[in-house]
C-alpha cells in the first residue's frame, strides 16, 4: 500500500493559495465541486500526473457530503431492489475506503431485530447473499440471533415481540472529515484547491469548453481571474445542472436537468437511548423506508427520510412529517421512545440523484442510487449520483471518460485503490472507534503536532480544544466559524446547543490565527436551525 506519510502538508495560507491562483494561467484539469466526487477526482487526477486546479463555492463538502448517514456500505436496500452491480461495486470499495483511512472509517457490526417469525430465516438468507458478493472483501459473516443475544448486542432494543435478530458487516465513517484528507492528500501531492472560491463563469473557445472564471468571495476586494484548461470536470453534486446551463447558454442550447433531488433527513439524540456498539436498522418500515439507529462519536443517529424535492437550497429544512416519521418509528422499536425534545441537534442532506429517462413510480425510492458521467458536446464532463462509499471508482470512471473522449492525454493506471490518505496509521495500528467521542484520534499520525499546538489543554467541549482549532485554520482550510464546528469537529451535528456555546472561544481564535472571526453572527443563526425541531 503506498503512504503519503513522507509528504509535508501542503499550505493553507489563504493570501498564498490565491496568489498562486492568480499567477496560474492553464492547467490539465479543473475540477468544479469540493465535495466527495471532486475531491476523488482530484486525487485520482493528481497521481497519475495530470496538473489540477479543484474549486469549491463554500467549504469543501459544505453540502451533501458531510450530511450522509456516516455508513460505509455496500447498500443492502439496494440488494433487495436487484441492483446486484451497485452492491458488489460499492462492497468492494467499502474495504478500499476503510484500508486507506483507518482512522476515519472504520467496520461497524449492524442487527436487524425481527418482530415476525419469519423475519429472521428471511433477512438471514439476504444477507448471506451479501456476504457472498462481498467475498474476499468481507468484513465478517452474517450471524441469526436468537431474543436473548439480539437483546444483548442492542440494549434499549424495544423487546416486547422480540423474535430474535440477524447480524451483519457494514462500515462507518466521518464524511467531513474524510472530505478533507481527501482534499489534503491532493494538496501534499501538488494539486491547487480553494474553498470559498466559486466558479461564476464557463469559458470557451471554438464551441469548446476551455477554462473558468473564478471569485474569491472572502476577500471584500472580490479578487477574480480566469484559468485554462484542457478539461473541466462539473462535480458540483445537486448544482450540476446550474453549471451546464452555462455551458448550454454558451452553445444555444436548453438544458434538460439531470438531476431528481431527494432529501434525507437526521436526527441525533443522546447515546443513553441505545448504548449499543453496534447499530440497529429496520429494513423496511411501514412506508417502504429504511430505518437506521447508528451510534457515531458518541451519540446516535436516528434516520433517515428519502422526500423528493424541487429545490435545492444550501441549507435544507427537515419537514414535520419526516421529523414525525423518524420518532414514530423509532418508538417501534426502542424500549425508551425518543421525542422531539430530546433531540440535541438536526441536519438534512440532499441526494443528487440522477434523474430517470422516463417518470418511474415509487418516488426517489425507485430511483438508481449509480453515477453518471455526461460529455457535452462542448466538452464539459458533468458527474453526479453515485454516494460516498463509491467516490474513489467514481473518480476512476471519471477520468476514463476525460481519456477516452481526448480531453486528456492517455494516463497511467490509477493509484488510489491502496493509497493511503494523510493522517492513516498505519495497518494493524489500533484505533479508537468512531462510536466513541470526538477526540485526537480523529488526527490519526497528525495528532502529535495538533496536541503541539498552543491550547491543547483548553477544552470548548466534546473533546474540542483551542489547539484544535488553530490546526483548522493553520492546515484545514477553515475559514469560519462554521467551518470548525460543522466540519472539523462535528458539534454542530452532534449538540447543536454545544456549538452555539462554543462559537465565541472558536470566533476568538480564528481571528488571532487568520484576521478574521469567522462570521460568528452567521453560524448562531445556523445553529438555531439545527437545534429546532420543526412541529
Amino acid at each position: 500500500m503506498s503512504q503519503i506519510a513522507e509528504l509535508p502538508p501542503a499550505t493553507t495560507d489563504r493570501n498564498q493559495l490565491l496568489h498562486d491562483l492568480e499567477a496560474l494561467s492553464e492547467v490539465d484539469l479543473i475540477v468544479i465541486g469540493g465535495g466527495a466526487s471532486g475531491l476523488g477526482v482530484a486525487l485520482d487526477a493528481r497521481l497519475r500526473g495530470l496538473s489540477v486546479l479543484l474549486l469549491e463555492s463554500h467549504d469543501f463538502a459544505g453540502g451533501t457530503s458531510s450530511r450522509a448517514t456516516k455508513l460505509v456500505h455496500g447498500g443492502v436496500r439496494y440488494l433487495a431492489q436487484g441492483d446486484i452491480g451497485l452492491v458488489r461495486e460499492a462492497l468492494h470499495e467499502r474495504r478500499a475506503l476503510l484500508n486507506n483511512a483507518p482512522h476515519l472509517a472504520q467496520p461497524l457490526a449492524f442487527v436487524m431485530p425481527a418482530y415476525r417469525p419469519w423475519q429472521v430465516p428471511f433477512y438471514g438468507a439476504g444477507l448471506k447473499i451479501y456476504d457472498a458478493l462481498a467475498g474476499s472483501a468481507s468484513l465478517g459473516r452474517t450471524e441469526w440471533l436468537g431474543r436473548a443475544r439480539t437483546r444483548a448486542q442492542l440494549p434499549g432494543v424495544n423487546p416486547a415481540g422480540l423474535y430474535g435478530g440477524v447480524k451483519y458487516w457494514d462500515g462507518q465513517f466521518d464524511d467531513a472529515r474524510l472530505a478533507l484528507t481527501l482534499a489534503r492528500t491532493a494538496a501534499a501531492l501538488g494539486a491547487l484547491l480553494l474553498n470559498y472560491c466559486p466558479v461564476v463563469d464557463v469559458l470557451h473557445h471554438s464551441g469548446r469548453v476551455s477554462g473558468v472564471r473564478w471569485r474569491d468571495t472572502l476577500d471584500a476586494g472580490g479578487r477574480e481571474g480566469t484559468v485554462r484548461a484542457r478539461c473541466v470536470i462539473n462535480a458540483t453534486g445537486v448544482w450540476v445542472d446550474d453549471l451546464r446551463r452555462l455551458d448550454d447558454a454558451a452553445r444555444g442550447q436548453a438544458t434538460t436537468p439531470m438531476v431528481a433531488p431527494s432529501q434525507g433527513v437526521h436526527l441525533v439524540v443522546d447515546r443513553s437511548f441505545m448504548p449499543a456498539a453496534e447499530a440497529l436498522l429496520v429494513p423496511r418500515t411501514r412506508d417502504g423506508r429504511v430505518l437506521f439507529a447508528v451510534p457515531w462519536l458518541g451519540h446516535l443517529i436516528l434516520g433517515t427520510t428519502d422526500t423528493p424535492r424541487d429545490s435545492v437550497a444550501r441549507e435544507p429544512l427537515a419537514l414535520p412529517e419526516e421529523v414525525k416519521f423518524i420518532l414514530n418509528e423509532s418508538a417501534h422499536v426502542l424500549a425508551r421512545a425518543p421525542r422531539a425534545e430530546d433531540v440535541l441537534s438536526i441536519w438534512v442532506g440532499l441526494r443528487p440523484l440522477v434523474r430517470p429517462a422516463h417518470e418511474e413510480e415509487g418516488g426517489t425510492k425507485a430511483i438508481s442510487r449509480e453515477h453518471t458521467v455526461q460529455v457535452s458536446p462542448s466538452g464539459l464532463v458533468t458527474v453526479t449520483g453515485g454516494k460516498w462509499t463509491t467516490y474513489r471508482s467514481m473518480a476512476e470512471d471519471v477520468l476514463r471518460h476525460c481519456q477516452d473522449s481526448g480531453l486528456v492525454p492517455a494516463l497511467p493506471p490509477c493509484r488510489t485503490a491502496g493509497f493511503s490518505l494523510l493522517g492513516a496509521p498505519p495497518p494493524g495500528a489500533p484505533a479508537t472507534r468512531l462510536t466513541e467521542p470526538p477526540g485526537l484520534h480523529a488526527y490519526g499520525t497528525e495528532a502529535a503536532a495538533v496536541q503541539a499546538l498552543p491550547g491543547a489543554g483548553r477544552a470548548l467541549g466534546l473533546g474540542l480544544t483551542e489547539a484544535m482549532v488553530r490546526h483548522a485554520a493553520r492546515c484545514e482550510y477553515a475559514r469560519t466559524v462554521e467551518d470548525v464546528l460543522a466540519r472539523r469537529h462535528r458539534m454542530l451535528f452532534l449538540h447543536a446547543e454545544k456549538a452555539i456555546q462554543a462559537a465565541p472561544a472558536v470566533a476568538r481564535i480564528l481571528a488571532e490565527e487568520t484576521g478574521s472571526d469567522g462570521d460568528p453572527a452567521a453560524f448562531l443563526s445556523l445553529a438555531e436551525q439545527y437545534r429546532r425541531v420543526p412541529a
